[in-house]
């Protein structure tokens, strides 16, 4: 489809989502393009750099960045960078903030990320996971409580799992957005790279499948990545561990975990690109990984 002009009409601007962990920013962002490209999982700090989602219309294009959850309760230098990335985030030209809050759960950390907020940028508040709560009569409540901290464009109470009420969030952004032509083709839908992506699908597995020790003590780097031929990618990683103990652990009996994690990863990566994966995935241990900044740059 052909992007229309500034001239048109067209709007095109950036959208920050923010959020404490585990808050479903990221599942957001997935159902609002259609695909899934940022990561998710039920622990903290999952999400480590921020990751641009794009959403091309027939009248806007919307760049959204979805950013690592903000909290205060994990300390050390991973969550230094991470929190640093979202104050980054919402100062780096946004046209509009998504503050995405857990319904029936407004707590500390969320009060400290309200406070980071552009005064100057419009925000919308989204509710999120409404369909976990059996008595709806109390997310109105929840909704008059956080409508009077601050000024917020709209309130939307969502789901992204069923895709409740995503609508009206597009409706709600667009007269937000300047009028600019689209910066992005129309059928582009991230901009992170495909080495990257395979990078964060293949930690995405490590989160899910371990416990809660070593998916903070790991990291994923991607050592190949070649395009053969136009039908298959042949992709080796190096999954990285700061202690010698977590290798046996990832192992698992007889190297049945990483086999597992990697047949899983394997999977999705061939539902993204399209094509075949061959993937090798090796572990190491390096005691100081989180120390190195190349780790929280995109590969």
């Amino acid at each position: 489809m052909n992007t229309p002009l500034a001239s048109d009409g067209f709007r095109c601007g950036t959208v920050a989502i923010v959020g404490c962990p585990n808050v479903g920013k990221s599942t957001l962002l997935n159902t609002l393009i259609g695909q899934k490209i940022s990561i998710t999982s039920s622990k903290p700090q999952t999400t480590r750099l921020p990751i641009l989602g794009i959403v091309t219309q027939e009248t806007a294009q919307y760049v959204f960045v979805d950013t690592p959850g903000y909290q205060t309760k994990h300390k050390g230098t991973m969550n230094t960078r991470i929190n640093q990335t979202v104050r980054d985030s919402l100062n780096e030209g946004i046209d509009a903030v998504i503050w995405v809050v857990e319904v029936n759960r407004y707590g500390a950390m969320d009060a400290q990320i309200l406070a980071l907020l552009p005064k100057d940028v419009p925000k919308i508040l989204v509710i999120s996971k409404i369909d976990s709560v059996i008595d709806k009569r109390t997310i109105f409540s929840f909704i008059e409580k956080l409508s009077a901290l601050t000024h917020f464009r709209a309130v939307i109470p969502v789901s992204a799992h069923k895709n409740t009420q995503l609508d009206a969030i597009f409706q709600e952004l667009r007269p937000l957005l300047p009028e600019q032509a689209a910066l992005f083709p129309a059928d582009e839908l991230t901009t992170a790279s495909a080495r990257y992506l395979a990078a964060e699908i293949l930690r995405e597995k490590v989160f899910r499948q371990m416990g809660d020790e070593i998916p903070y003590a790991s990291t994923v780097v991607i050592d190949q990545f070649e395009d053969e031929g136009g039908t298959m990618y042949r992709i080796a990683a190096t999954i990285i561990v700061n202690r010698a103990t977590h290798k046996p652990m990832l192992l698992g009996k007889d190297g049945e975990k990483i086999k597992h994690i990697a047949t899983e990863a394997r999977k999705d990566m061939e539902k993204l690109y399209g094509r075949k994966v061959f993937l090798q995935t090796w572990i190491k241990v390096r005691e100081d990984w989180v120390e190195d900044a190349r780790h929280f740059t995109p590969q």
